[in-house]
């Protein structure tokens, strides 16, 4: 898939409802911009966030089409874009005392990473090095 620049390609991987707020996902999506694929996905292994599995898995299925889509390299693989938005929320209701009930949401995301092979303009805004 590419966009504007031909000579660039962007590989792109979509996870639909995941079971998490956007609030809780955007500092992990925020702390793997701009990395490279495999420090992205160490750093999500040894995170003691609970949807960073489902952020890991997202990322491997990146990486996995990469290299069977579009025959990219995986070592020069970089973390160009990683963000989430909402989806639906799912209204509960916990009983409470005195026949009174109080409103849980439950709400979805989706969650959108973006793939490129490593240029320097990139590393260089990001502050990685290869």
């Amino acid at each position: 898939m590419s966009r504007e620049n031909k000579s660039e390609k962007f590989v792109k991987s979509i996870n639909k409802s995941v079971r998490s707020s956007t609030r809780k996902l955007k500092p992990i999506l925020r702390s793997i911009v701009g990395k490279k694929v495999d420090v992205a996905v160490r750093d999500l292994s040894f995170s003691d966030k609970r949807i960073s599995n489902d952020v890991k898995k997202t990322l491997s299925s990146a990486i996995a089409n990469a290299e069977n889509n579009f025959q990219l390299d995986i070592d020069k693989l970089i973390v160009k874009e990683a963000y989430c938005g909402k989806q639906v929320v799912m209204k509960r209701f916990r009983a409470r005392a005195k026949g009174r009930a109080a409103p849980i949401k439950k709400p979805y995301s989706n969650l959108t990473i973006i793939l490129t092979e490593g240029n320097k303009k990139i590393e260089e805004k990001h502050g990685t090095k290869s």
